[in-house]
């Protein structure tokens, strides 16, 4: 059964628990694994689910707290829920450049969140999400026809619009004669959100909306509802909701507001959906799991268990991203012989492993040291040609450089350096900055300043990674420097490198007041690490009220407490030679209870503890 990393909860009467109703799995022999709350290993039978799940043992402990609810947004058509700033105050040391001004955009790239898999030092697939754009703009039937191939005239004639708002310019187009077809504004709306210009994308869709002489299908709504979610949260888009025709208010436009809701990380309101959708007669579909899936592969891994049952009793069929979500689990969990038995259940099922699952084998492998099973999956994702499959050079260039395979990198590189692609330039970067051959990284950086002209925060921070990475503060101011110059906007991963640049310097309390002006601007989350590695750095000292500070600071920006940040602060007290009182009281009100290591560490500075000779005495 599954070999997950946390304990699972007590299912016993339970089921998948959704909100406030209970989708009960009584058949389930994954369930029956679990009726038990004490501590036990249970083998299991054979079930279809089996096969996917990876180890032959699962060991069931007392209920632990769930992981914090953060926002996430890593979906590869479904992200981005840009947020505007406002800069009240300057940054320090070298960084005032990038002081913001009202209205300003936070780039999608540096979107916040924590991600477990970040922490366990294992790059994690941004998984396709099953709600494709086109599906749910103008149907999948019309997904591969000559008109979507190429961009509109409606198209056209925005793009090349000064900055007025979408509807004059619209009026304006019909007033000189030109006609509006419902197709045509849906196919513009695609371009619109390839480019990522969700904003002109939601213009349009109100445009239409308004002209009553267009007859709007519920794909149109569901767009309508996907791209308010984005820009306006999934409140807004639930508010929405309801003044759509109850006729066309079906499946796609709630499953539109599900894949939004995780994609927020929000995990009461996608579980209140879900059941929702069930009550308003929907069946459970794969989709609707697949979500669920991806919602706990970020938030509660426990829960995985209790989906998959849920397909059992339903019958559902996994698809590739269900495989995939489970592959990229039991990776991040470090269980290879389970990531390899999703694997061979996926291909027994006839169904075929895409590139980006081996490009996610190939990075586990290499994560966990399996050099030759790594090149191996390298070597079929190359093929016999890498130029003829000049696709897959932004995925082999990393993973080589994680292998330490230089000599291959340099192979790899050398196909694209003549003429690179953005992506390219990007994995380049990355790959020399693991190598530490920072000229090279400097190089495809100068390469890829040339083929943008107006380049965005992302290129600017693949680069600053690479330098706060190698503790090269002033290489880092230098290169922010002219981010400010280029007009670029700062966000969390921005931040972020600012602040292992001046970590690394050894000015901890400079980043820390890095991070507190980046939290006042009020828009965008730092990210869980930026405060962790001010935190340890704090802890190491034996700084206790700054270390203190940090903890409240990660809570005020709605981290949950775990277990490594009690750690951590327990770690301050000891190297303070500091008592500490009530300890676990405070972990207890977290939900959180001691660990081996933790009781070993509270040993050390329990307040009340007596020493041989007191006890002695007594």
């Amino acid at each position: 059964m599954w070999a997950l990393r946390r304990a699972s909860v007590d299912l016993r009467n339970q089921g998948v628990r959704l909100g406030g109703n209970i989708i009960r799995c009584w058949n389930s022999d994954i369930s029956r694994c679990l009726e038990n709350n004490n501590t036990g290993i249970i083998d299991p039978q054979e079930k279809i689910f089996d096969g996917i799940l990876p180890s032959a043992r699962f060991i069931n402990t007392s209920p632990i707290s769930p992981k914090s609810h953060r926002e996430v947004r890593t979906f590869s058509s479904q992200s981005d829920a840009k947020t505007t700033e406002e800069d009240d105050d300057d940054l320090e040391g070298g960084f005032s450049e990038l002081e913001m001004t009202a209205g300003t955009v936070i780039s999608e790239d540096d979107s916040d969140g924590e991600d477990i898999a970040e922490e366990e030092g294992i790059a994690d697939d941004d998984i396709q999400n099953e709600l494709e754009v086109f599906d749910v703009e103008t149907g999948a039937e019309e997904k591969n026809s000559p008109r979507t191939q190429a961009s509109s005239e409606m198209t056209r004639v925005i793009l090349a619009s000064p900055p007025v708002p979408v509807s004059k310019v619209l009026d304006k187009w019909v007033d000189e004669g030109n006609e509006v077809a419902l197709t045509e504004a849906t196919v513009t709306i695609h371009h619109l959100r390839k480019r990522r210009m969700f904003g002109k994308a939601l213009e349009l869709s109100k445009w239409i909306e308004s002209k009553k002489c267009l007859e709007l299908v519920e794909s149109n709504y569901a767009s309508h509802v996907d791209l308010i979610a984005k820009l306006h949260g999934i409140y807004k888009a639930e508010d929405y909701i309801k003044k759509i025709p109850e006729s066309l208010r079906g499946e796609l436009v709630y499953r539109t507001l599900l894949a939004n809701c995780v994609s927020a990380a929000n995990v009461k309101k996608s579980e209140e959906l879900f059941n929702k959708m069930k009550n308003l007669g929907f069946p459970v579909s794969c989709f609707s799991c697949n979500q669920l899936l991806l919602l706990y592969k970020r938030t509660d891994k426990r829960k995985i268990p209790d989906v998959l049952s849920l397909m059992e009793k339903e019958n559902i069929k996994p698809t590739v991203l269900t495989y995939q979500v489970l592959i990229n689990v039991n990776g991040q969990s470090r269980d290879i012989p389970g990531m390899e038995q999703v694997v061979k259940k996926m291909e027994d099922a006839g169904l075929e492993l895409n590139t980006h699952i081996k490009a996610s084998l190939a990075r586990y492998y290499a994560a966990n040291g399996l050099k030759d099973k790594a090149q191996s999956v390298l070597k079929e994702i190359e093929g016999d040609d890498i130029n003829k499959n000049r696709w897959a050079c932004q995925l082999l260039i990393p993973i080589y450089a994680s292998l330490g395979m230089e000599h291959e990198v340099e192979r790899i590189w050398k196909v694209c350096e003549s003429s690179p692609r953005l992506s390219e330039c990007m994995s380049a970067i990355n790959a020399w900055g693991q190598l530490n051959r920072i000229d090279n990284a400097e190089s495809a950086f100068d390469l890829m300043m040339k083929k943008v002209k107006n380049p965005s925060t992302k290129y600017f921070n693949t680069l600053l990674k690479v330098y706060a990475d190698h503790k090269m503060l002033a290489k880092g101011k230098e290169l922010v420097r002219r981010m400010g110059e280029s007009g670029c906007t700062l966000g969390p991963l921005t931040w972020d490198a600012i602040v292992r640049l001046y970590v690394g310097a050894g000015e901890v309390e400079r980043a820390d007041s890095i991070l507190t002006k980046a939290i006042k601007q009020k828009q965008g989350r730092p990210l869980f690490l930026t405060y962790r590695i001010i935190m340890e750095q704090y802890a190491a000292r034996g700084d206790v009220h700054n270390t203190e500070k940090m903890l409240l600071m990660m809570r005020q920006s709605g981290y949950a407490s775990k277990h490594r940040q009690y750690q951590t602060l327990l770690e301050a007290y000891v190297n303070a030679k500091a008592p500490v009182y009530g300890f676990i009281e405070r972990m207890k009100a977290d939900n959180l209870f001691p660990s081996k290591a933790l009781a070993g560490l509270l040993a050390k500075v329990d307040a009340f503890k007596k020493s041989p000779v007191a006890e002695l005495l007594e």
